[in-house]
C-alpha cells in the first residue's frame, strides 16, 4: 500500500498502477462525484442577496447523502456546503487526469460487469455500520486503538496482506483498506442500487453494502500495490 506524498504525488501512484493492468479495474474513491441537482438549478437563476425557495438540506445534499441517513442513520456531509466539496473537486480532477495518463475513458461503474477501469463512489463509515463495525473514533489523532480494532474486524472479512500505512497516528491507511471492502462488496452484489428515475447520473450515488444482506464468504483482497 502507498500512501501519496509532496515527492510522490496520487495520480502517479494510481497511473502506474493503472498502466501495468489489463483486467477489469475497479476504482473506489472516498469522495463525492457530483453535487446536488436542486442547488445546480438554483444557481443558475439565483442573484445576489435573493433567497432560496428550496429547504437548505434538499439544497446541499444529494439523493444518496440523503438514502444513507434513511437506511443506516448516518448523515454523510453535505458536498453543496462543506469544505467536502474542495475533496470532491479534487477526486474528480484525479479521475480526468488518470483518463489522459492512461489514454483511457474510465467511466462510473453502475453495475458489476464491466471491462476496463471503472471508478465508484464509496463511504468508509456507511460500509463499516453496514457490515456491523463500530466507526466511532477511528479517525482521530489519538484513536490508534479504534483504528486496530476495525482493521481487525475487517480482517474477518478480506484479506489485507501488506502493512497499514500511517496507524499509528491518521486514519488514511485504514480508510483505503475500507474502500476496498466496499470495492468487493459492490463488486459481490451486495451494494444498495439506487432506484430509477433518481439523479444518480448527474449526482452520484455512495456504493455501500446493504445491512441486512447475509455474510458472504470472505473476499481476497490484494492492496499491496494500491
Amino acid at each position: 500500500m502507498v500512501i501519496g506524498s509532496a515527492k510522490r504525488a496520487p495520480i502517479d501512484v494510481v497511473a502506474d498502477w493503472l498502466q501495468k493492468r489489463s483486467e477489469p479495474t475497479l476504482l473506489a474513491l472516498d469522495a463525492p462525484l457530483g453535487w446536488p441537482a436542486p442547488l445546480a438549478r438554483a444557481l443558475q437563476s439565483h442573484a445576489a442577496g435573493d433567497a432560496f425557495d428550496v429547504e437548505a438540506h434538499n439544497l446541499f445534499r444529494r439523493e444518496t447523502d440523503r438514502y444513507i441517513r434513511r437506511t443506516i442513520g448516518k448523515q454523510s456531509l453535505d458536498v453543496g456546503a462543506d469544505r467536502i466539496a474542495r475533496t470532491a473537486f479534487a477526486a474528480l480532477e484525479l479521475i480526468a487526469g488518470l483518463r489522459k495518463r492512461t489514454k483511457r475513458e474510465i467511466p462510473l461503474a453502475w453495475t458489476t460487469e464491466f471491462s476496463g477501469i471503472r471508478v465508484i463512489e464509496v463511504y468508509p463509515a456507511a460500509t463499516l455500520i453496514a457490515h456491523g463495525i463500530d466507526p466511532s473514533g477511528y479517525k482521530a489523532k489519538n484513536g490508534e486503538s479504534e483504528r486496530v480494532r476495525v482493521l481487525d474486524a475487517i480482517h474477518a472479512l478480506v484479506t489485507v496482506d501488506t502493512e497499514i500505512p500511517c496507524l499509528s497516528y491518521a486514519s488514511d491507511g485504514l480508510d483505503a483498506v475500507i474502500c476496498v471492502l466496499a470495492a468487493c462488496d459492490f463488486l459481490s452484489g451486495l451494494a444498495l442500487s439506487p432506484d430509477p428515475g433518481w439523479p444518480v447520473k448527474r449526482e452520484g450515488w455512495v456504493w455501500f453494502r446493504d445491512p441486512n444482506a447475509q455474510q458472504v464468504h470472505a473476499a481476497d483482497a490484494r492492496t499491496s500495490r494500491g
